[in-house]
């Protein structure tokens, strides 16, 4: 089965899937091939049977991660999300006789407060953390500032060019999920930084290397996801901070003060290309919870009930 696998994957790319759902699809397909061969002795698609599907939910399930706590079920459907497709493509082909796909059922997730999310004065906390005064310094500043003031994911920053930004207005274009093309402003602070690293630094972290990415490394080479999150975990150590942060985090965090201020729902999920509005929903409910803590804070019964207790 791995070389059907194989020929699904072959497929994704030629559809242009990003190389995260690549590597995604990938994974839970070699889980899937793998459990089939130890739990099943099965290593032909034509010997798949329903009863082993379920098998395979109910091992997903009880599937622990290295720090031994159960996969979380996001996790879980993320390879549900792999795997069915993979039991059409082989229904198609006529390996197996009936579509096995909607016997593997996703689970419902529990809809949780958005997690890591950073206050507006724990973010200039890192930004303070972070030397401008050497090249690669004022890089990270210039990273981590559009991360906060556009929203943008990690990879898009990643593949940010020269020619996707529009400096004089502000703008700066991205490809994000699904190869969707989406315009973002450039907050002023993040601008400011931006504009000086390009001017005043790219240039010489270049050094005579060719290349259109607006983020370069200190050979002059792109800038990979990796060092970026490991540039940003150096910087929040040492702040006792509650989460770990992420690049995802500044996206977040944007996201929560975006709403806090009373931002048009649809801009926000425009600014962050989303496809509906059910993620922001989470950040409503975060707001939700501060509106709680004020509410415990200033209404005259509740100052009452915390003095009388």
């Amino acid at each position: 089965m791995t070389d059907l696998a194989g020929e699904l994957a072959k497929q994704y790319e030629a559809l242009q899937s990003s190389p995260h759902t690549l590597i995604r699809l990938k994974a839970a397909l070699r889980l899937f091939i793998a459990y089939l061969e130890d739990h099943h002795n099965v290593t032909s698609a034509d010997a798949l049977t329903l009863e082993q599907v379920h098998s395979f939910q109910a091992h997903l399930s009880q599937r622990f991660t290295a720090k031994g706590l159960p996969w979380k079920p996001a996790s879980i459907n993320t390879v549900i999300k792999a795997v069915r497709p993979f039991l059409e493509f082989l229904y198609e082909l006529g390996y197996i006789t009936r579509n096995l796909a909607k016997h593997l059922r996703y689970i419902r997730e529990p809809h949780l407060l958005p997690h890591s999310v950073l206050t507006h004065a724990q973010v200039r906390l890192l930004m303070r953390k972070i030397d401008t005064g050497t090249p690669t310094g004022v890089m990270d500043r210039a990273a981590i500032e559009l991360l906060y003031s556009s929203g943008i994911r990690v990879g898009e920053l990643e593949g940010l060019a020269l020619t996707d930004l529009d400096l004089e207005r502000g703008v700066a274009r991205v490809i994000g999920k699904g190869k969707k093309e989406r315009f973002v402003p450039i907050g002023k602070t993040a601008l400011k930084w931006l504009t000086s690293y390009i001017r005043g630094v790219r240039p010489y972290m270049l050094r005579g290397a060719a290349t259109n990415a607006v983020f370069v490394n200190a050979d002059g080479k792109p800038l990979r996801q990796d060092r970026i999150r490991s540039r940003i975990h150096e910087y929040a150590a040492g702040l006792e901070l509650a989460i770990s942060v992420t690049p995802h985090t500044f996206r977040r965090s944007c996201t929560s003060e975006m709403i806090k201020g009373n931002a048009n729902l649809y801009h926000v999920k425009q600014l962050l290309g989303h496809k509906s509005f059910e993620t922001l929903n989470h950040y409503a409910k975060l707001d939700i919870t501060d509106l709680r803590k004020t509410h415990e804070r200033c209404h005259p019964r509740e100052r009452e009930e915390g003095a009388n207790g």
